[in-house]
């Protein structure tokens, strides 16, 4: 019998028996008829971690289905699709066993790396470059201390709760110590909030990302060692954000000139997303994880316009070839989140509690370091949305696999926290946007950004 569904049963029925009786409720036929369905999806499965190809097809067309409605759910609603797909993964994967966990730690590393890039690159093409240093400031602050307060809080409740070793618990805290960009890139294009604000939160997740990444990697090595160096982590940081911006800025301004030379050509797309492979090749040979390198590239092709002016040579006309990258973006984030549920497993009820507490305790944190950071130049709406911005993903949920492969203390352990804490941090963001969007922009500011008054409007 499945242990997650039959956790679920034993919870639900934990929780209403005080309120009435449930004696007479048999919960074995529940039981039984759910055994039932689950042995007649096992015999699809031929035996193995993965089930037949007419089966993976239907639920890759579930996926899709659902990514569609959740899209169009959310423009018109305003609530978010992301928990919607993380629990149809769920679904698929630990209740009906399409999928098993094997499987899907196996091909871990190769789908994390296509999401990372597609969508790092995505969130580059959108982010306009002057806004980016109009609002720096405040991206450095909110990534800066919204992360060791993150990782802070989760150290703390890690170390005292389940009394690891303190390298273990800074560990986990920096697996799920950052926003997830490929979560905060999606919601930022469909919210009606400023420029200003949708591209501080966009680089602020991207921020926290290669943070997370980097802090994570070192703490494997020094967990495996038994030392912690600090020189190691200021080089290794260093480095990577070297490499990130030559690789980024030394491809993607050539690239943008050639690029222009293959003018409306038919396969000019498909080539930019072969430099972007390479791109992440060369970035992983010198010591980065290929996030900021992607993140650039796509910064300096969206920007081209702007920085033709500024290197002083002339740009035709190009059409992006909008539909092919949408189309790919949109299937890559909506198969993460599923891909997030698949990985789901509950083991100690207590892993739950601290997962959900640590993400209430990080949700109270970043309304202290918004307040901290945003100045009165920021709306309410802005505010609001910022507050509630705090989704965990594609780096957390990529980085508690690791410690399974390295064989470290607790392995089995991180994913299933920090699955609790990516869902439970996606539930807060889906309820406080839904939140947010009964806060009508303020008419005479652009989106919700208050802008400085101009020198005409103070002397009328």
């Amino acid at each position: 019998m499945n242990p997650i569904f039959f956790g679920i049963i034993e919870l639900v029925r934990g929780q209403v028996g005080d309120i009435f009786s449930l004696n007479d409720l048999d919960t074995g036929i529940i039981l039984e008829k759910f055994n039932e369905f689950q042995n007649f999806v096992g015999t699809l499965s031929q035996e193995g971690p993965i089930a037949s190809a007419h089966v993976l097809l239907l639920a890759a067309g579930v996926v899709i289905f659902s990514g569609v409605a959740g899209e169009a759910f959310f423009k018109k609603t305003g609530i978010p699709d992301v928990a919607f797909l993380m629990i149809l993964g769920v679904i698929i994967g630990p209740i009906l066993g399409i999928i098993q966990a094997e499987a899907v730690y196996q091909i871990v590393p190769y789908f994390a790396a296509l999401a990372l890039i597609i969508i790092m690159f995505d969130g580059g093409l959108n982010l306009d470059l002057k806004q980016i240093v109009k609002t720096a400031h405040f991206s450095f602050t909110l990534a800066i201390l919204g992360f060791i307060l993150s990782v802070t809080i989760t150290t703390l409740a890690v170390h005292y709760v389940l009394d690891w070793l303190w390298l273990e618990s800074i560990l986990l805290g920096s697996i799920v110590g950052g926003s997830s960009s490929v979560i905060v890139f999606g919601l930022v294009r469909n919210i009606k909030i400023s420029e200003e604000t949708k591209n501080m939160l966009s680089f602020e997740s991207a921020l926290t990302d290669i943070l997370s990444t980097i802090i994570a990697f070192i703490l494997f090595e020094a967990i495996l060692v038994g030392q912690f160096d600090l020189q190691v982590l200021q080089e290794t940081l260093g480095r990577a954000i070297v490499v990130g911006l030559i690789l980024g800025f030394g491809v993607g301004i050539p690239w943008m000139y050639v690029s222009t030379k293959l003018g409306n050509t038919q396969h000019a797309y498909m080539l930019t997303l072969g430099i972007l492979f390479v791109l992440f090749f060369l970035a992983n040979s010198f010591g980065e994880s290929g996030a900021l390198t992607a993140l650039v590239f796509g910064l300096m092709l969206g920007n081209r316009n702007n920085l033709a002016k500024i290197l002083k040579f002339k740009l035709p006309r190009i059409e992006h070839d909008d539909p092919t990258h949408n189309q790919l973006t949109f299937l890559v984030r909506s198969f993460f989140f599923v891909f997030v549920g698949l990985m789901a497993s509950i083991g100690r009820f207590e892993y739950v509690i601290l997962g959900v507490g640590i993400t209430i305790a990080i949700y109270f944190g970043r309304l202290i370091v918004s307040k901290i950071t945003l100045t009165k130049r920021f709306s309410l709406l802005d505010r609001s949305v910022t507050y509630s911005m705090i989704p965990r993903g594609l780096a957390a949920a990529v980085l508690a696999t690791i410690p399974l492969t390295l064989g470290l203390p607790n392995a089995e352990v991180y994913p299933q926290i920090v699955f609790f804490i990516i869902l439970t941090s996606v539930i807060i963001t889906t309820i406080g946007l839904g939140r947010s969007k009964k806060i009508p922009p303020p008419e005479p500011k652009e989106g919700g950004f208050i802008q400085k008054p101009s020198e005409d409007s103070k002397k009328e």
